[in-house]
């Protein structure tokens, strides 16, 4: 029986609990690397592991999703970049629409495409409102969406987009500077998005410090997702999550 990740999340924004989710890239690990990243993440309080990528070439998906699942009880999310990231073995799929794009395959196109296997999978699927931000450089879910991304200091974008998705049904509404960013999504477009939607809210991108994570959840973050700095610096971890649980 697969737990339920959204209705979890739903009742942690409604207690004003803020969660971290570390991302791992299936390019970047292997099952025997895990062993030392999962120990870390439960002794420091990781709320979920985010697995997948824009650009996935390995094809160890699932070894690496059954790996992290017999080390610990921390729930393991899909975060696919194409119909081929799905695997049985996770506790959900965040069922990602670009809507701040106009490309239709990853508005829908490749959703058609993936959804009698996602249907078989038995996956608690989420439908997510992907919106990516300029973060200052180019970044590989920029260049493979072929779409450009909202602009940095266009709050009012970002805001009518996270409300049009949520319109449409999405249930989560995911804010993405992209790995690798060089600037990291600012407070005052998390606030304006926070502040007119409903929706748990998700940012990730260019996080690369505990104060930063503080202040994205301070403005209305409900989860913040960090992948790049942690690959480069597993340490972040614990510092990461103690500041994003010290926000209430």
């Amino acid at each position: 029986m697969k737990m339920n990740i959204y209705s979890g999340l739903v009742e942690k924004k409604l207690n004003a609990q803020k969660s971290f989710a570390v991302l791992l890239d299936p390019d970047s690990v292997n099952p025997s690397s895990l062993n030392g990243l999962v120990d870390l993440s439960e002794a420091s309080g990781v709320d979920y592991f985010f697995v997948g990528g824009s650009l996935v070439l390995s094809t160890h998906l699932d070894e690496v999703i059954r790996k992290i699942k017999s080390l610990t009880q921390i729930p393991v999310v899909l975060f696919p970049g194409s119909p081929s990231q799905v695997s049985k073995f996770a506790d959900a799929l965040l069922y990602l629409s670009l809507i701040s794009g106009r490309n239709p395959e990853l508005l829908i196109g490749q959703h058609v495409v993936s959804a009698p296997f996602v249907k078989k999978s038995g996956l608690e699927v989420i439908p997510t409102g992907y919106i990516v931000v300029d973060g200052g450089a180019p970044t590989t879910v920029s260049y493979i969406s072929n779409a450009a991304p909202v602009p940095a200091d266009k709050n009012d974008i970002a805001l009518c987009t996270a409300m049009a998705g949520e319109m449409l049904g999405m249930k989560l509404i995911y804010m993405d500077a992209g790995s690798g960013a060089k600037n990291p999504i600012t407070e005052s477009m998390i606030r304006s998005v926070a502040e007119n939607i409903e929706a748990p809210l998700i940012v990730g991108g260019g996080i690369t410090d505990p104060e930063k994570a503080l202040l994205n959840c301070e403005a209305g973050a409900d989860v913040i997702v960090v992948g790049n700095a942690i690959e480069k610096a597993p340490a972040l971890i614990k510092e990461i999550s103690d500041a994003v649980h010290s926000v209430s």
